[in-house]
């Protein structure tokens, strides 16, 4: 199993994955062109993308949706309230395949658990991907984590998580007080202090790698959030034992394709 955060932030979200011969995406919330240019830069091409799987339907995550559904004949795969919701930003897909959040589905030969997350959208989840082998947590925009969560996410060996705010730069940053309320609100964003100690909590001996996610580019700084996430790490004794990798995503460029182990 392999992926890449082709982007993450407040400007645009998408993610490859791929397994065998499958390759999904989830999210496409970038224009159609800059999503294919991103894949190119990892050697993929954008017509041998299988489905994109939608989390929920915030225009940063949907944007691209309707153009490369159309485009290269490609399924989208969203529960039914994201769909309503997103109708308008999506409008006429190639196919559309709904599925029931907290029930799993396959494509090809991946399975696909999408859970219930906290934000202020119809009905956002996060996903887990599984091929027999290894298996792959995505979660990000969600504003406190759930004992559900915790379950979903636990022995996945790679993991996409967000990492969006430090609390004192958005307490002295510029945004209105409403926006500031919704951002540390349970249906907002984790900070880095909750997604570093939710990462603690997540160790194993066989998780790989970690990628921090959709970082605010006004209340945080990649350094800050690595640093976070290096430090919660540092507390657990068995960390020293453990091979782990901690990379932060970018907005502007795709990030490294990252190879999970079979074992």
């Amino acid at each position: 199993m392999k992926f890449c955060v082709l982007g993450s932030g407040s400007r645009g979200n998408a993610t490859y994955l791929e397994s065998g011969e499958t390759r999904i995406l989830i999210d496409a919330g970038m224009s159609g062109i800059e999503l294919q240019k991103r894949l190119a830069s990892i050697g993929v091409d954008l017509s041998s993308i299988d489905a994109i799987l939608v989390t929920h339907e915030h225009n940063d995550h949907v944007h691209g949706v309707g153009v490369l559904s159309r485009r290269v004949k490609m399924p989208v795969y969203a529960n039914p309230a994201t769909f309503s919701a997103a109708s308008k930003t999506v409008r006429k897909l190639y196919l559309y395949n709904e599925f029931e959040t907290g029930v799993s589905f396959q494509i090809r030969n991946l399975e696909i658990h999408p859970f219930a997350i906290s934000h202020d959208a119809q009905d956002p989840v996060g996903f887990r991907v599984s091929d027999g082998s290894a298996s792959f947590g995505y979660c990000t925009d969600t504003g406190k984590v759930s004992q559900l969560i915790r379950h979903r996410l636990a022995s996945c060996k790679g993991l996409v998580l967000e990492s969006n705010h430090d609390i004192e730069m958005l307490q002295n940053g510029s945004y209105p007080p409403y926006l500031k309320q919704r951002i540390r609100s349970n249906q907002g964003h984790l900070d880095n202090e909750v997604a570093s100690l939710f990462l603690k909590e997540l160790l194993h001996e066989k998780l790989e790698h970690v990628v921090l996610a959709h970082l605010s580019e006004e209340n945080n700084d990649p350094g800050i959030a690595y640093q976070a996430a290096m430090a919660a790490l540092g507390t657990n004794p068995s960390c020293n034992e453990m091979d782990i990798r901690i990379s932060v995503a970018n907005q502007n460029c795709a990030g490294e394709l990252i190879c999970l182990s079979k074992n």
